[in-house]
């Protein structure tokens, strides 16, 4: 596979200032995509897009929130003031509260779906002209709560699920407009907020950080823990022409976590 592939390819990611959409974000401008990233956090942003440019990757940044309602039109349309088109969409922004269900407040559930949901609603709905124009992709990524619920994640499984949904009901549109649209289910992540569940487990049974680590692993009987790396390079091949074929998938990245079919 070529280091270029996605070379004069133009990419929205949502929630690129950390994480997932951060290794996103750089792995697709290595890649040779100009990248538009978006998120609340001006600064965080500003420092991820001078972490690509100085890279010698192409990068701008939009701070802003999804949950609004002409946020998602504004995103687009720097995008493509900024680049002059758009590519590929990869809706990564969201998190949501992981609460037993009696904890969960009404805020927690409309805040829960606003962003990761709505927001990507919306953002496709406002790419979705634009990339039919140059057959371009939509990546959503999920996890893999939306495939097996779990107690203390009330929230995103249902969220995780409606946007799993989506990309199915989208497919068929996609096949007829030529759009690629896939989802990605991510499982345990070594990001800053899976660092917070493990120093609460390594606080609990009085382990070092690895130590609670390997606990997680063995417990979900899974290979490893991922690195945001891993989701990126998966992103990366399935926007590339290498991975067009691949269509409506809804793609589990979890070391084997789900056991379900």
């Amino acid at each position: 596979m070529s280091v270029k592939n996605l070379a004069g390819k133009v990419a929205i990611v949502t929630g690129g200032s950390r994480g997932i959409g951060c290794a996103i974000a750089k792995t697709l401008a290595h890649r040779g995509a100009a990248v538009m990233i978006a998120a609340r956090d001006a600064a965080a942003l500003d420092r991820v897009a001078g972490e690509i440019r100085k890279g010698g990757g192409s990068a701008a940044a939009c701070a802003l929130d999804l949950r609004e309602d002409r946020s998602a039109e504004k995103l687009v349309e720097t995008t493509i003031h900024a680049f002059g088109g758009l590519d590929i969409l990869v809706n990564n922004a969201g998190a949501t509260r992981r609460a037993a269900f009696l904890e969960l407040t009404e805020a927690d559930w409309t805040d829960g779906f606003a962003l990761k949901f709505f927001g990507a609603v919306r953002l496709i709905r406002q790419a979705w002209a634009h990339l039919k124009q140059r057959s371009g992709s939509v990546v959503n990524i999920a996890g893999i709560g939306g495939r097996t619920p779990g107690a203390a994640f009330a929230v995103g499984g249902p969220v995780n699920a409606a946007l799993l949904s989506l990309t199915k009901a989208l497919s068929d549109l996609g096949v007829e407009d030529q759009v690629q649209v896939n989802a990605i289910n991510p499982g345990a992540i070594r990001t800053d907020r899976l660092n917070v569940r493990l120093q609460a487990i390594a606080r609990e049974h009085h382990l070092s950080m690895e130590d609670a680590a390997r606990k997680m692993v063995k417990d979900a009987g899974t290979t490893r823990l991922g690195w945001p790396e891993d989701v990126a390079n998966l992103v990366a091949f399935l926007v590339s022409s290498e991975g067009r074929f691949v269509h409506g998938a809804l793609i589990d990245i979890d070391g084997g976590e789900t056991k379900t079919l």
